[in-house]
């Protein structure tokens, strides 16, 4: 029988103990999965933690890892873009997208695969059902039924969803051939959002509750200027600008969401205490407005010319 030929692609930034676990759980996805062959491609995004010289050091005892070193932090929209490019290159027959923090669970790949062989094929993405490390649903990683709206729960086999993130994200070559890649040009944030959009506007798309993941989190927050750290308050330009690229897309009830999103936003800003709130303000609606004009292609996937390589 013609082992399943599966890319899982893992981007990295500066977080070795965290991207050591993934790679052992995925290790243990590879035992638990004898009807596929998975190899693993890791985009080290120019980390300053050790991670390449780690990652060097466990090539030579895991011959199932590949190793592409990023000249520059390309945040997490180029890594993926780079990662699934590369992989794409070569003939396999699925990609398995995910962040360094994510640990899927022994049978998290056996489960999509299931999930795979019910639909025949006729689907554009599966995701997993992410937790925290307590055990409880992830909140940051709720799939969406509609751009707007979250899905239900998890009481079926197959739950049908309309965007997911990319901590578990299971992908056809098919379908990345026909869609694309996600855009590098995000660099953090939407990306995920923006490419399982891509796909689900002409293709049924679903969670799959039985595979599971954890998502290791450092300091989970909510995606609001408002209520994050104000270490991460600099980032929110890409946040608001990539949403305004993501919701343009759905017509005018998306552009109403928008503007009511970024209303709220600063009306949070305004009256909870904290510094810097003019700038803060400043960020949301030059995001906007950045986003207005933001207009990156949508990268191609290259031709499958080669043979994986062997794990």
């Amino acid at each position: 029988m013609h082992k399943k030929r599966i890319a899982a692609v893992v981007v990295t930034y500066d977080r070795l103990p965290l991207l050591r676990r993934c790679l052992a759980a995925l290790e243990a996805c590879r035992a638990k999965t004898p009807a596929a062959e998975l190899t693993v491609w890791v985009v080290d995004n120019a980390s300053t933690d050790g991670t390449a010289a780690a990652l060097a050091a466990l090539g030579e005892q895991k011959p199932w890892l590949r190793v592409l070193r990023a000249g520059r932090n390309l945040g997490g929209a180029g890594g993926f873009a780079m990662g699934l490019g590369a992989a794409a290159a070569h003939a396999y027959d699925f990609f398995w997208l995910m962040d360094d923090d994510t640990l899927p669970q022994p049978g998290a790949l056996a489960a999509l695969l299931r999930a795979d062989a019910a639909l025949g094929g006729g689907y554009g993405w599966l995701s997993s059902r992410a937790l925290t490390e307590q055990g409880a649903d992830q909140p940051m990683n709720r799939q969406r039924r509609t751009p707007y709206r979250a899905i239900a729960g998890y009481a079926q086999a197959l739950v049908p969803s309309v965007m997911a993130s990319f901590v578990s994200l299971f992908v056809p070559a098919a379908v990345v051939r026909r869609f694309g890649l996600p855009i590098a040009e995000f660099f953090i944030w939407s990306d995920d959002w923006e490419y399982t959009r891509r796909i689900s506007r002409a293709l049924p798309c679903y969670t799959v509750p039985a595979s599971r993941v954890v998502h290791a989190m450092q300091a989970p927050a909510p995606c609001n200027i408002a209520l994050d750290a104000p270490a991460r308050w600099e980032r929110y330009r890409y946040f608001y600008r990539n949403d305004v690229y993501l919701y343009r897309r759905e017509g005018l009830r998306g552009w109403l969401w928008l503007v009511a999103k970024d209303l709220w936003h600063s009306a949070q800003v305004l009256a909870r205490p904290g510094a810097r709130k003019a700038w803060r303000l400043g960020v949301i609606w030059r995001g906007f407005a950045a986003g207005v004009r933001f207009d990156p292609p949508v990268p191609p996937a290259p031709p499958a010319g080669r043979t994986p390589p062997l794990p």
